[in-house]
């Protein structure tokens, strides 16, 4: 099954609250790729890639754990480019 990308923006109260090293834990629990960070605008932007069900299940996950956090969640879908070897936090 070939991969997919999900670009991810959430918004709310989601910076200094641990929203980036729990979806890095999140994603140690799945086959996915890619990076989380912080952008100045306040969101969260989180680009992952993996085959469509493991992609869904992360982000579901990630959505779970941080829900009362989150206000807002905007995915643009896009196709893999396996730029990643990881899942890593980044910095803005």
């Amino acid at each position: 099954m070939p991969k997919l990308r999900a670009s991810t923006t959430y918004r709310g109260r989601v910076q200094g609250v641990g929203f980036r090293a729990t979806t890095r834990q999140i994603a140690a629990r799945f086959r996915v790729t890619g990076f989380v960070r912080n952008e100045p605008d306040g969101s969260v932007l989180c680009v992952a890639e993996g085959e469509p069900s493991e992609l869904d299940a992360f982000l579901e996950a990630v959505h779970d754990a941080m829900r009362c956090n989150i206000a807002d969640v905007e995915t643009v879908p896009g196709v893999a480019t396996d730029e990643f070897a990881t899942f890593s936090i980044r910095r803005g």
